[in-house]
């Protein structure tokens, strides 16, 4: 095929889309569900219209090929867990009795069986279940879903491709089952797990597929040799029975590497690849192979995960060296639009020049369509778009908005005496005890209360005019007495004011810094039922005047025990809004701890003792190629003892981090020079703290022993024993007893229960210890 004719081939597609709905429907229907207002029927119902309205839009739009298979109840791996039959045995005896209620058991647990592990999807804020396997582990098909749902995408008229999460990448993504050595790996069970996925290529052919896309991004990162045999297998199984739909294979989130050549040459029809993320190094990799003669190439040209408009001109450019590559080149997104909002034009307070500068998924599938009419029939078909185009781009980067003299000023000033404290650990140590007075395993949460249907009111009535702000701020004082009362009467050591003001931990700082815009639609799942709004960082960040020590203050007059000071991190400001694409990331993380420390400053002058400094995204954000990954450390690192770094020695410096996989980040870790971090540990069974353990970590730390991502409540000899496990590895004096995460998604009756335990394990556990009075 010539380039010509591979242009005139050029068909506009997707690999996903937001699953929500335009005003979160999908969210209140499965929680109704889980309250009993929302029957089951009721809950497929719209389900199934989101599933249909999704498809009618891209289809409207002039997306050729829609994807089905994306849309999840909870999370897309889950979904993959039931396809193959690997549902843990704890659940199988609710699965088998209803499905559904199942299925959420397995995402959420209940009273009385613990929930899968939850953990980042790859360097996304995305949160999937993590398979559970062993050797003895019995893979069986259950295509329903998938046949069900291309059923209906077909039933509409549509071109429809299933997207399944490829067999390499579910098993790279799994652990042993509870009970199966450590060291047991799931990849073993490849030759097992074929034949399954064989029988569901087939029923999707039977069904009326044409095209299956197996998602494979897990082969972006560095792979052994083992590995990439394994994929070479995979595929080579996968590609020889007849009776098969076309197989595109699809990767995404960095360049592929030496898998490139492995999936090139494979029995297969079609590659996807990300020309975004990583556009010159895929590039290089396919003109080295020879590129892919005789097969479909599916070209992520549109950034999946950020918000700002595509430099069509260059995206064209990249589509027209790519012709020459692949029997037919067709344009997409680098990834599935999960991870960006719905629709731009849903906002109504961004000023239009700065609206003009953003692109939503509804915006992505307008440039996806305009570069595949462009590579078919030639820029003169798009001079319209183009100029359009080419009028935002100069709009964004020579408006004012996006630089500050006087913020540089202050980077640039940065020395490397200004991220480091004054003393070393072990005095400052010293001093904090001596000042706080704290017990051995003192007891803490981790910073978020309940946010209540009460609190969401009154922000709404604030910002309806219901209620002035005086009576806003008398609400939100009535809450954190509450708090502070509760948390004295349950007998927590080092207490927080709740959260109550905040709407979200990285909206709420970015609302009151210059340089981010906040969105009234921008929702994006998170995991779950849990959507967030990430803010947008569109310029140079300063802190105008202190943001949390009015209310942090007001908390401590009313306790004589001490009160966290809380912030959000550097690395999650940026990690958790959609950021600029302008400056390097490292630079960006400068200009916003330096407003963070001057938050950190105020804060210990109005005299707050412990101040925690959260980064959860710190080992989500780690580039997913080792190479890449000292330099990312370095800043990351840097920003957050930038943020820290001017308190005294007897102010305790506390991190945060939950669900994510600790042990590639210790020596990071370390290098925060944190006093005490809190990390998630409940779910994968104290595992981060046999992690910290052999790297030597000196410092205090508080594994989690209460996932409060799951609505059962602990007992008291539970997390007993969970925090046991704990001391197998940290030294009492440096052991903290805490949950997972923030409590703000539960409701008060399980906190108030799953906090009793908390500090009733506590105190058991002290009174075992040898030095306990």
């Amino acid at each position: 095929m010539t380039s010509k004719s591979a242009a005139a081939a050029a068909r506009a597609t997707v690999y996903g889309y937001p699953r929500q709905g335009r005003g979160r429907e999908l969210k209140k229907a499965i929680e109704g569900y889980w309250k009993g207002r929302v029957d089951a029927d009721a809950l497929r119902a719209t389900a199934a219209e989101l599933r249909r309205a999704n498809w009618r839009q891209l289809a409207e739009a002039g997306i050729q090929e829609v994807p089905t298979g994306d849309f999840s109840y909870y999370d897309h791996v889950l979904d993959t867990s039931v396809m193959v039959g690997a549902i843990p045995g704890r659940h199988r005896a609710a699965v088998e009795t209803d499905a559904l209620d199942g299925y959420f058991a397995m995402a959420r647990g209940t009273q009385d069986v613990a929930p899968l592990e939850m953990t980042k999807w790859f360097d996304t804020n995305y949160h999937y279940l993590v398979p559970e396997l062993g050797p003895d582990t019995v893979f069986t098909a259950d295509s329903a879903k998938q046949v069900a749902e291309l059923r209906e995408a077909l039933a509409l008229g549509l071109t429809a491709r299933p997207v399944l999460v490829g067999p390499v990448t579910y098993l790279l993504l799994a652990k042993p089952a509870p009970g199966v050595a450590a060291d047991f790996d799931p990849l073993t069970l490849l030759d097992r797990l074929l034949p399954v996925y064989a029988e569901v290529l087939s029923d999707l052919r039977a069904a009326g597929a044409e095209w299956v896309q197996l998602d494979e991004p897990a082969l972006v990162q560095d792979r052994t040799p083992a590995e990439l045999n394994a994929a070479t297998r995979a595929y080579r199984d996968l590609g020889a029975p007849t009776d098969r739909p076309k197989l595109l294979v699809a990767s995404y989130f960095d360049r592929l590497g030496d898998a490139l050549p492995v999936l090139a040459k494979a029995p297969v029809e079609g590659l996807a690849l990300d020309f975004t993320e990583a556009a010159a190094a895929n590039l290089d990799a396919l003109a080295a192979v020879g590129g892919l003669p005789g097969k479909r190439l599916i070209a992520g040209v549109v950034n999946g995960r950020n918000i700002w408009v595509n430099d069509l001109t260059k995206s064209l450019a990249t589509l027209g060296t790519l012709l020459g590559l692949a029997d037919r080149v067709d344009v997409a997104a680098s990834c599935s639009l999960l991870h960006v909002p719905l629709d731009a034009t849903a906002e109504r307070d961004i000023e239009p020049q700065i609206l003009r500068w953003l692109a939503f998924a509804r915006q992505k599938t307008a440039e996806i369509v305009t570069l595949a009419k462009g590579l078919a029939q030639g820029t003169g078909a798009i001079t319209g778009e183009l100029a359009a185009n080419r009028a935002a781009l100069a709009s964004r980067a020579n408006s004012p908005i996006t630089r500050d003299p006087a913020v540089r000023t202050r980077v640039g000033a940065v020395t490397d005496t200004d991220a480091r404290r004054s003393q070393p650990y072990g005095e400052r140590a010293a001093a904090q005890r001596a000042h706080l007075g704290l017990p051995l395993l003192p007891t803490t949460t981790i910073g978020s209360f309940p946010q209540t249907a009460e609190l969401r009111v009154a922000r709404a009535d604030l910002r309806a005019g219901h209620i002035d702000t005086a009576g806003y701020e008398e609400r939100i004082k009535a809450e954190i007495q509450e708090v502070i009362s509760f948390q004295e009467k349950t007998g927590l050591d080092v207490l927080v004011h709740g959260e109550a003001e905040r709407n979200d931990m990285v909206q709420y700082f970015a609302e009151q810094l210059t340089g981010y815009l906040a969105t009234q639609h921008g929702w994006v799942q998170s995991y779950g039922t849990r959507y967030v709004r990430p803010p947008i960082l569109a310029g140079d960040i300063s802190r105008p005047e202190p943001m949390t020590v009015r209310w942090t203050t007001y908390a401590q007059s009313l306790t004589p025990r001490p009160v966290k000071g809380m912030l959000t991190g550097p690395v999650t400001m940026l990690a958790w809004s959609f950021v600029r694409d302008d400056q390097p990331l490292g630079d960006t993380a400068r200009q916003v701890a330096l407003a963070l420390r001057d938050e950190v400053n105020d804060l210990e002058t109005a005299g707050t003792s412990v101040i925690q400094v959260d980064e959860p995204a710190l080992r989500e954000t780690l580039p997913l190629r080792a190479a890449d990954r000292p330099g990312y450390l370095a800043w990351a690192t840097e920003a957050f003892r930038l943020t820290t770094a001017g308190v005294r020695p007897d102010t305790q410096i506390h991190t945060h981090m939950c669900y994510a996989e600790f042990g590639d980040i210790v020596q990071a870790i370390d290098d925060l020079d944190a006093d005490v971090i809190s990390l998630e540990a409940a779910r994968s069974h104290m595992q981060v703290a046999r992690e910290l353990a052999a790297h030597g970590y000196p410092r205090e730390a508080g594994p989690g022993v209460y996932d409060i991502h799951s609505p059962r409540v602990p007992s008291a000899d539970e997390a007993a024993a969970l925090l046991r496990k704990g001391l197998e590895a940290i030294p009492a004096e440096r052991l903290w007893v805490n949950p997972d995460c923030g409590l703000k998604t539960r409701g008060w009756p399980e906190t108030r229960a799953s906090l009793d335990s908390l500090v009733a394990a506590a105190h058991a556990v002290r009174a075992e210890l040898p030095t306990a009075d």
